[in-house]
């Protein structure tokens, strides 16, 4: 298990904010105090024609990474939670399409079916904020297809609507692979390291700059480390879609559950 989806499971929401806003503040605080009681400023005002335009450049290139960051994992969760919606309308059309096919089929292959909607809401869900996949649901998934591959169509209308559930089962069961590897894939540690170093040095470039008005320049330190913290918690708490408090839920396929099989 990855230690960004550890800390999502083990440590609620809010503790996770306070952590890395006191850790924002610590260091823009600490910084600027260690670095004025060391050095005199008025050596760092002979540098600013010169850090300047580096640290715009700096802030510039880090922003730029951080915004790219955020938004792929924005879409990533985005597409998580759509493909659960469709997934979810994809048992709805099936139950359909199997409702006008022959009994004893039709009878025991939405009772199988309703069996593995059980097992993917009680079994798969909890198991996938760990990033792993059911075994209860995939025993349930197999049944599912050893009654659907006991039924042979007779008539043309049996075909068609046969066909039709086959190519949405087979459509289900893609969005269940793609929703096993998004509970268990997240960004990779190096591009981690690269937010994580890259914003204490961008908060650490402010320390060297020598401004007179003191509480000014922790003041605005302490700012740019805190959005810099919120950005990171907001890619952390998206980086897993189905890990934490704010995981995508399973309502969508309780909803047809509670419709179809009551």
């Amino acid at each position: 298990m990855p230690f960004q989806q550890w800390i999502l499971l083990n440590i609620p929401t809010w503790g996770i904010a306070a952590i890395m806003l006191s850790i924002a503040v610590g260091t823009a605080v600490g910084g600027v105090l260690l670095v004025r009681h060391l050095v005199d400023i008025k050596k760092f005002k002979q540098h600013h024609d010169i850090a300047g335009p580096i640290f715009s450049t700096l802030g510039v290139i880090y922003a730029v990474m951080l915004a790219f960051v955020l938004v792929i994992v924005w879409q990533d969760f985005d597409r998580a939670q759509n493909n659960t919606v469709r997934e979810a309308n994809y048992f709805a059309q099936i139950y359909r399409d199997a409702s006008l096919l022959p009994d004893p089929f039709r009878s025991q292959f939405l009772e199988a079916n309703g069996n593995y909607l059980r097992a993917v809401i009680k079994y798969e869900w909890p198991q996938m904020q760990r990033g792993e996949r059911s075994l209860e649901a995939q025993a349930e998934a197999d049944k599912v297809w050893t009654v659907t591959a006991g039924f042979e169509p007779k008539t043309e209308r049996d075909k068609i609507f046969f066909s039709e559930m086959l190519t949405k089962m087979n459509s289900a069961v893609e969005l269940r692979r793609q929703r096993i590897q998004d509970a268990g894939s997240g960004l990779h540690p190096a591009l981690w390291f690269v937010l994580l170093f890259g914003g204490f040095i961008t908060v650490a470039f402010t320390f060297f700059f020598g401004s007179e008005n003191l509480y000014a320049q922790l003041i605005m330190t302490t700012m740019l480390a805190v959005l810099i913290a919120l950005i990171i918690l907001t890619i952390l708490l998206m980086d897993f879609p189905f890990s934490g408090d704010l995981s995508i839920p399973a309502t969508p396929l309780q909803l047809i559950l509670d419709h179809f099989w009551p």
